[in-house]
């Protein structure tokens, strides 16, 4: 690298590749990070939570709204639940592609939200299965297109010493969003008789909200003159300048997320230790609760220490919480492992974004959590596809000691990564 590169990348605040997983110094503590963070980082973390609140009061409720009222069958439930999010993974390179070839975050990040908020007032309206398929599709289209750019633009925000904090308190927010929505849904449900549409309707206010946070109080910083510009981010020689210390943090997340399967199989395990319906949703409500409370602190952590070894330690989280529940008898165990589970989560998602962020250009980083979130949401599908086939063959038991063996195999991977230590903020 030449002098020239290092100083345009301290000067866009981007960690040169190959360091983020060394040790990181950074602000005193806690409170000088909270002080620290950029306002259009608090801006962007409560718009995802608020959009959060509102898809998931919908989302929640959902599959029951189509089988119930609807009469659709759960094969197609879970068939336009596949397509949707494979849309969004697909999506999510496109559109981080094209922020780096515009050099606009924002722009793009609006457009996502705006279509998600648009869809909401479709499901109250929906007469047909076919209002409701093409109203979730469209909100999948948004989630993909606001993704990349989003994360992106978090990055260029972020002061450098303080990335792990940045996207530790996005991820927070955003999962605060993620079980306040269907805390709501619960309780508007019991406020209302079991009124599906009244719900679905007061669901539009927080993505309305969300739109509005970020039109008005977040501003893209300007691009920097001496960056580079990207003319085709999808070129085979732009994904050359993606080095091998990118993709190491790839391949360790792929790995990480074939034993991350989905949430789905923690209410399975619910059910199967005899859980009533009624409450088989606190189950996510204790995983978004784990998972809140340690996003952000870990983030400030891993502003100060190494990196790899709080990676190390949230893999250790996920063994620890898949031998739990693969041989909880009870409510206790189920809640103890449910708990570890989300503070896993909390270890390690904030970080690997914070990890995409300083091992790719500064000018490719929308491409890079495009990339990212394909092939981590390919793995995420792989993984609840192997979960499910073990879960039929084996049941509980095997499904989640598969898990910890697929943990143990990433932590293994984390071992072999060397960064060097990298240098403090000017």
């Amino acid at each position: 690298m030449t002098s020239r590169d290092s100083a345009s990348r301290e000067k866009a605040g981007t960690a040169a590749p190959g360091t983020a997983l060394g040790t990181v110094s950074g602000a005193s503590g806690a409170a000088a990070a909270h002080r620290g963070i950029p306002a259009g980082v608090w801006a962007l973390g409560f718009v995802s939570m608020l959009m959060d609140i509102s898809s998931e009061m919908i989302h929640a409720l959902l599959p029951v709204y189509m089988v119930t009222v609807l009469g659709t069958s759960t094969l197609a439930v879970g068939i336009i639940e596949g397509i949707a999010e494979a849309t969004a993974s697909i999506t999510k390179v496109f559109s981080g592609a094209l922020s780096d070839r515009l050099g606009k975050r924002k722009l793009l990040a609006v457009l996502g939200y705006g279509l998600a908020a648009l869809t909401k007032p479709i499901f109250p309206l929906a007469a047909s299965i076919e209002w409701v398929v093409a109203a979730r599709f469209i909100d999948r289209i948004g989630k993909g297109i606001r993704g990349a750019p989003r994360d992106a633009l978090v990055a260029d925000l972020a002061p450098a010493h303080l990335r792990g904090a940045c996207f530790g308190l996005r991820q927070s927010l955003d999962t605060i969003g993620a079980f306040a929505g269907p805390l709501l849904a619960i309780a508007l449900m019991w406020a209302t008789a079991d009124h599906f549409q009244t719900v679905f309707w007061i669901a539009v206010i927080p993505a309305v909200l969300s739109v509005g946070v970020i039109l008005v109080a977040v501003r893209e910083p300007e691009r920097p003159k001496e960056r580079r510009p990207v003319r085709m981010p999808l070129h085979r020689d732009e994904f050359g300048r993606l080095d091998a210390a990118y993709w190491r943090v790839v391949a360790v997340a792929a790995v990480f997320t074939l034993a991350r399967f989905s949430e789905a199989f923690l209410i399975l395990r619910a059910q199967s230790i005899g859980l009533t319906p009624a409450l088989v949703p606190v189950v996510l409500v204790v995983m978004g609760l784990a998972y809140a409370l340690s996003a952000y602190p870990v983030g400030v952590l891993s502003d100060r220490m190494d990196r790899r070894t709080l990676l190390i330690l949230g893999l250790v989280l996920l063994i620890l919480a898949d031998v739990v529940l693969a041989f909880a008898s009870g409510v206790a165990g189920l809640g103890l492992g449910v708990a570890l589970w989300g503070l896993h989560m909390g270890f390690t998602q904030g970080l690997l974004a914070t990890l995409v962020a300083e091992t790719a250009p500064a000018e490719l980083r929308g491409t890079a959590f495009g990339l990212f979130n394909l092939i981590t949401g390919l793995a995420l599908l792989l993984a609840s596809v192997v979960a499910g086939a073990l879960w039929d063959a084996a049941g509980p038991q095997g499904t989640f000691l598969a898990g910890a063996g697929f943990a143990a195999i990433a932590i293994a991977g984390l071992l072999f990564v060397r960064g060097r230590p990298q240098k403090p903020a000017a």
